[in-house]
């Protein structure tokens, strides 16, 4: 229940007995992660709490402590060690001081610290500092925001709080904002906390429980207000609940063609963004979204005009950039129709963009005229980012601004920063300084790899090379289990890229269409094909039967140009080049003996695989062959019966086979998975740039498998 006895909206989470016996640094994670977990409270890596502590320092002497969230941490994960402790002695005179540069600031805490080594304090850390209270709490709550990024602001803000709360207008976070904030509160030390118009809710109080308890008060009250009565507004997004169904409007397409027309676009899409660097789309069309884009939230015609007003807040931009990319286009069911209005939309939206940069700019270089987020009538969402993280964050950044727009637009119309505020954020000095300092990206980043036989030996050798060299991953396999394994093996291990599993028969022609579009739905596009799945059959010629034949064809040949023409074709589209990889085998310069299927389909894949590097290379696509040899650790081509009939064929026991193969090859060496992963990697990279039809064999060095 609220505090006047109306039912809450925005729910008090603390728990005594969780809370019970926790230290003061322990008790400051807990009520973070309280916060930090309700995305009506914060965006990914937004909000800042604090608690000031007594501490001993290094030389063991009394220490009045702020404890704040240090940059870039996310407070729903914050452990202790992403709190950094500042001196207050040596921060809190700053307040008489009568300005500070951001750089001077940034300098200053450093000096500052308990630790040296402990993470960059927030930006906001004088802030906290100079509220004279323990504990203090500051979000971007989504309620806050609806009524601050609004025409009606002041009055609204006068009905629902009064005066218990003050308001402060908008101001680029840093020194003046802080020694404003401090004021505020030594001036008034009856307010509950303080409202930061376009930007969010600071409150505060000695006790952390106290502190959150009436952040979560204030945040409710928003919320009830913004779902009031004469209110318009559903509650989605305010209260976490999701009344409204999907709606049924002439302009918004069936789910099937939906996603068809999705599917189609997305490469365009991200074609056009990555023209000078690739990036990684992901798709939405979630009951928020089309409920949005369908025109019930805003009515289309509207629907410029609102976005242009911006983003709700600093942090907002600094994720998303000003304003997304609207493509509205004549018939949403027509895939020609959208990709054309997607092409001049976002040729408005550069040029306005370049416009807003021009204006002004003093001696910033320009960011890259990408859009976080592309928004089309009727169709959905496609977040961008440069891996999957950052087209994560993007969405989620976007679902706020959603529920935020549909709460303003309720009791007023929603406006936003003026725009040189607005790039004052986006070309914020630290946070330029911040791109100088991302380490340098990976061999195979941005880049999305589609991997055929993924869950085998060396399919998941050739996934675990490229997820680890940067690559989003979809990993193909008709094992789906496995693939799932491999995928979250894989994204346990490279979070900002997270891999994905995909069911696929590649001798289903509609199976390995579904695929794509799934990927493509994913991530946008692909960018390298590893067209590894294959089968060995082995036996004489005569004893052959035709259903080994044909089944080996359909494996290792059509298989391979069923995987082939979709990833043309997404190439095609996206315009940006690509590579295809296709795992073959030494038999196709050299066949072995009573391995007819095997090595008759494996000629098959290889010659396709040239023709696509005469076809490809006016479009930038590369195709290239490696030939492995023998390779036996974890690998189900050889099950006991292919070892059986290999051993007969060169006259040996199943037991010698293994020393056999090694023994052949001129290095005498064993080949292994990841051997072959190694020169995957070489053609899917830039290394290989100006290759193309090549071979490269993977075999130890057989004469007679030399290419020629």
């Amino acid at each position: 229940m609220s505090s006047n006895g109306e039912q809450a909206m925005i729910e008090n989470r603390w728990s005594e007995s969780d809370a019970a016996g926790l230290s003061d640094l322990d008790l400051l994670v807990y009520q973070s992660r309280l916060v930090g977990s309700d995305p009506r409270l914060v965006v990914w890596g937004g909000g800042n709490t604090s608690l000031k502590v007594h501490e001993v320092d290094f030389r063991g002497r009394p220490t009045y402590v702020l404890r704040v969230k240090g940059s870039g941490s996310d407070l729903k994960a914050v452990t202790r060690r992403d709190f950094p402790g500042v001196r207050l002695d040596d921060v809190l005179p700053l307040l008489e001081r009568e300005d500070m540069s951001d750089e001077e600031m940034v300098e200053y805490l450093a000096h500052t610290l308990m630790e040296p080594a402990s993470p960059r304090p927030s930006i906001e850390t004088l802030l906290h500092a100079f509220v004279p209270a323990r504990s203090v709490v500051h979000t971007h709550a989504d309620a806050i925001l609806a009524l601050t990024n609004n025409t009606r602001a002041e009055e609204i803000l006068a009905e629902v709080f009064g005066s218990e709360l003050a308001m402060i207008a908008y101001r680029r976070p840093g020194f003046l904002l802080s020694k404003q904030v401090g004021q505020a509160v030594r001036g008034n030390p009856n307010i509950k906390g303080v409202i930061l118009l376009n930007h969010g809710l600071i409150t505060w109080h000695d006790d952390p429980k106290e502190a959150y308890r009436l952040h979560i008060e204030m945040v409710d009250k928003a919320a009830r207000y913004a779902v009031g009565e004469g209110s318009r507004v559903t509650g989605q997004g305010l209260d976490g609940n999701i009344h409204s169904p999907i709606p049924d409007t002439q302009y918004l397409t069936p789910g099937t063609q939906r996603r068809e027309v999705a599917a189609r676009l997305a490469p365009v899409l991200r074609g056009m963004f990555g023209a000078e660097q690739r990036v990684v789309l992901r798709y939405d069309e979630s009951r928020g979204v089309l409920r949005f884009v369908s025109g019930e939230i805003v009515p289309l015609e509207r629907m410029p005009e609102v976005l242009e007003a911006g983003a709700a807040t600093p942090d907002h931009i600094l994720n998303m950039k000003r304003t997304p990319l609207w493509i509205q286009p004549a018939d949403p069911l027509d895939a020609q129709s959208v990709t054309s209005a997607a092409r001049d939309a976002y040729e408005r939206w550069v040029e306005g963009y370049t416009g807003y940069y021009e204006a002004h700019k003093s001696s910033e270089a320009m960011l890259p005229a990408v859009p976080r987020v592309a928004l089309v009538a009727g169709v959905g969402m496609f977040s961008i980012g440069k891996d999957s993280k950052a087209a994560t964050i993007s969405n989620d950044i976007y679902h706020h601004t959603i529920a935020i727009i549909e709460a303003a637009e309720a009791v007023g119309s929603y406006r936003s920063l003026a725009l040189r505020d607005a790039f004052d954020a986006e070309y914020w000095p630290l946070e330029l300084y911040k791109l100088t300092l991302a380490p340098p990206e990976k061999e195979l980043g941005r880049r999305v790899a589609l991997i055929t036989g993924a869950a085998g030996a060396i399919g998941a050798a050739i996934a675990r090379r490229f997820a680890a060299e940067g690559a989003h991953v979809v990993c193909a396999d008709l094992d789906l289990d496995k693939a799932i394994a491999l995928a979250d093996e894989l994204s346990r291990a490279n979070p900002n890229n997270r891999a994905m599993p995909i069911h696929m028969d590649v001798t289903d022609e509609a199976a390995v269409r579904h695929a794509y579009k799934r990927a493509v739905l994913q991530y946008g596009g692909v960018d390298v094909l590893v067209s590894n799945a294959g089968i060995a059959h082995s036996c004489p010629v005569d004893e052959l039967t035709l259903e080994d034949w044909e089944r080996s064809f359909a494996v290792n040949a059509t298989g391979h140009f069923l995987v082939a023409r979709e990833a043309l074709r997404v190439m095609k589209a996206q315009g940006t080049g690509g590579s295809l990889v296709f795992i073959a085998t030494k038999n196709v310069t050299a066949p072995g003996k009573d391995f007819a299927a095997y090595s008759a389909s494996k000629a098959a894949e290889a010659q396709l695989a040239r023709v696509i590097a005469l076809e490809g290379g006016s479009f930038g696509i590369r195709s290239n062959i490696v030939n492995p040899d023998a390779v036996f650790a974890g690998s189900g081509l050889w099950s006991p019966e292919v070892r059986e009939q290999r051993a007969r064929a060169q006259g040996i026991a199943p037991g010698q086979i293994e020393e056999f193969y090694r023994n052949r090859n001129i290095l005498r060496a064993e080949v292994t998975a990841e051997d072959v992963a190694a020169a995957a990697l070489f053609y899917a990279s830039d290394q290989s740039a100006r290759t193309t039809g090549s071979m490269l064999p993977v075999d130890g060095g057989l004469r007679e498998a030399f290419p020629r």
